[in-house]
């Protein structure tokens, strides 16, 4: 893009020494979110928006707007959002730049970037300074690990880092991070507030009208010495920055819907051990709506389960690790959340040929039973160690027959997908730690250490799950209580977790075999009426089979996680009515229609039928308009040109 910039003077205006500015000839300014709103070009007093070239370091002249005080002034129908630490100005009229329920989102991402920063920081020798965080201490899960915890403090307190890096600061040796999809800038103001031991942030957006309101965002918080507003194609903004000294290190993508246009460039442009944050949305699709249109975005069919959110996840792990293989490349998750409409991973991208080897070991077919929800896994590859050596082989099976040995249906085949461990226990710990020492740093600090605790209690090696409600549902019995399942299967001497992706769901090591062995001793204190039962049924054959184990539904103490205990805000409810994801933004970033009078004006259409004819002359018609109706007065819909029905706005 041709940027044609005039001479830099400061202008006075109200008595005010506003800072410099350029003007751009190709950019426009959303001037107001209201309708019929005036749209001009952007003047020497406008922020600036450009198309910057990431790899070069800031302005001289940003670093003095930070030292003014903000000069940007509230325009006519525009509102101001605060969210963190972070003022944020939308058109009023505009329903797309921001969902106040992905605050949570928000959060969790400042949380883990920090953390990430501070173990990135301390190898270049600079120390993270975050306000109200006291001497840390990191929450282990055994003994040994609290003493190398200390070990590694006495060392690292004898070599203690001279330089400090604080929020809001430049700093020389810092992250370098990428908001590819940034529409109003928020997330990316708030790294620039919240985040220590940032050198920059590039806030990039391919509408101009976004870009310039992310200009005006940075230039209000007064971070313009850190952000930098960017209007290009994602992806080809990535590709360019490929070059190992030109990477990212961080880059967080979270667009509306699907990312699996954005992940080819996103492998490549992140930094040797960078941290790559990817949000989806299009959990129809990953949750086994659309397997098809799974398979095509991300290499892996989805298939309906009750373990959807947490297979989701691990799609899109897949396919993150099988783009980043194309480039010798791989991944090593350190979080992965499904938490309301959408799933959140955070990993780190390795280059390593030796290592890519292993990646067809990591991923697992599922086979999946229509009758009653048992599962089995498949690997993809195998791999024997000897020695120093790794031998790798393909993969045997199937590991079921045709039909289900447990109720005769039959299998429906889902993935490949990720089956390694979806988080680092080790991370996951320090991140929790640093927000439950600071709880007053973030909004949902409650629900973010509710989360985090439950991670932490899951069985890392044990993917997917079951759901107490199914299995009972399958047999037609009433639902043991969640403690008593737990129970069973720990005197059964198998492990057992939940999930934090479902609230009735169970992860255990246990075989379906054992899993229907108990469900079988609960039916027999708690009989169903077999003779309702179809002898097809899954529940009939399920039942007729004697259980080979002898149940204890007798609650232990081990059965109720700590997080559970504590009462910890694990599920919350919804916060607010419509809390969903918002429409998608149209092209141009032009402003949309009010949400709720759309859902208004399709709702219960289907239901409330037309019996009286004289009540289609309420309704506009669709060929008169296209003048093709060849009815004339006899129309049964009005031919009126009046503007009486609500309509597409232009």
């Amino acid at each position: 893009m041709l940027v044609r910039t005039t001479r830099l003077l400061p202008l006075t205006v109200s008595g005010r020494l506003r800072p410099p500015l350029s003007y751009s000839a190709k950019q426009t300014f959303w001037r107001s979110g209201g309708s019929g709103a005036p749209w001009r070009r952007l003047s020497s007093m406008d922020p600036q928006v450009t198309t910057v070239d990431p790899s070069s370091g800031n302005n001289s002249d940003s670093t003095s707007v930070a030292e003014e005080p903000s000069a940007v002034e509230l325009l006519p129908e525009e509102t101001v959002v605060k969210e963190g630490k972070a003022t944020i100005l939308f058109p009023n009229a505009n329903e797309v730049f921001y969902n106040p329920v992905q605050e949570f989102n928000r959060d969790l991402t400042c949380a883990v970037i920090t953390e990430f920063a501070r173990d990135l920081m301390a190898q270049r020798g600079v120390k993270v300074l975050v306000p109200g965080e006291k001497e840390r201490v990191v929450v282990s899960l055994s003994e040994e690990t609290n003493e190398a915890d200390v070990q590694t403090a006495e060392k690292n307190g004898a070599e203690e880092p001279k330089v400090t890096a604080r929020i809001g600061e430049k700093c020389e040796n810092g992250l370098r991070v990428l908001e590819g999809l940034a529409a109003s800038g928020l997330r990316s103001v708030r790294f620039a507030l919240e985040v220590p031991g940032l050198q920059s942030v590039t806030a990039n957006d391919f509408s101009t009208k976004a870009a310039a309101l992310i200009a005006r965002n940075a230039q209000y918080n007064r971070v313009s010495h850190l952000l930098q507003a960017s209007c290009r194609d994602a992806s080809m903004l990535m590709y360019e920055m490929r070059g190992k000294k030109e990477r990212y290190d961080v880059i967080d993508l979270d667009p509306y819907g699907s990312p699996a246009a954005f992940l080819d460039a996103a492998v490549q442009a992140v930094s040797e051990g960078g941290l790559l944050c990817v949000t989806c949305t299009d959990m129809a699709v990953m949750a086994g709506n659309n397997g098809e249109t799974c398979y095509s975005k991300y290499g892996s069919v989805s298939i309906k389960a009750k373990y959807c959110h947490e297979m989701a996840l691990r799609i899109i792990l897949h396919s993150l690790d099988q783009r980043a293989g194309v480039y010798q490349r791989y991944i090593q998750p350190l979080l992965s959340i499904s938490a309301d409409f959408y799933i959140r991973v955070f990993v780190r991208v390795f280059t390593g040929q030796a290592t890519v080897k292993n990646s067809a070991s990591k991923q697992a077919l599922v086979y999946n039973c229509v009758g009653c929800g048992s599962f089995h896994m498949q690997r993809m590859g195998r791999r024997i160690s000897s020695g120093k050596h790794m031998k790798y082989s393909a993969a045997t099976g199937p590991p079921v027959g045709p039909e289900c040995e447990h109720c005769g249906q039959r299998h429906q085949l889902g993935g490949p997908f990720w089956a390694e461990a979806i988080h680092d226990l080790e991370f996951v710990q320090k991140v929790l730690a640093a927000v439950s020492g600071n709880p007053s740093r973030f909004g949902t600090s409650k629900r973010i250490e509710g989360m985090l605790s439950m991670v932490t209690e899951e069985l890392e090696d044990v993917p997917l799950y079951y759901t107490v409600d199914n299995l009972s549902s399958t047999i037609r019995c009433n639902t043991p209580s969640l403690l008593q399942f737990r129970s069973a299967l720990l005197h059964a001497g198998h492990r057992v977790s939940l999930s934090h992706a479902c609230k009735n769901a169970v992860k255990t090591d246990a075989p379906p075999g054992v899993v229907w062995d108990i469900m079988r001793c609960w039916e027999k204190t708690n009989p169903v009426k077999r003779e309702k039962l179809s002898e097809t049924s899954p529940a009939f054959k399920i039942l007729s089979t004697e259980p080979s184990l002898e149940a204890c539904f007798t609650v232990r103490e081990d059965a109720n996680p700590q997080s559970r205990k504590r009462h910890l805000t694990r599920f919350q409810e919804n916060p607010q009515a419509f809390w969903g994801p918002k429409a998608r933004a149209k092209a141009g970033g032009s402003i949309t229609t009010n949400l709720q009078d759309k859902r208004k004006k399709f709702q219960n259409k289907r239901k409330n039928q037309i019996t009286d004819s004289s009540q289609l002359k309420n309704f506009p018609c669709k060929k008169f308009k296209q003048g093709t109706c060849t009815h004339g007065d006899n129309c049964c819909y009005s031919h009126s040109t009046e503007q009486k029905y609500d309509e597409k706005p232009e």
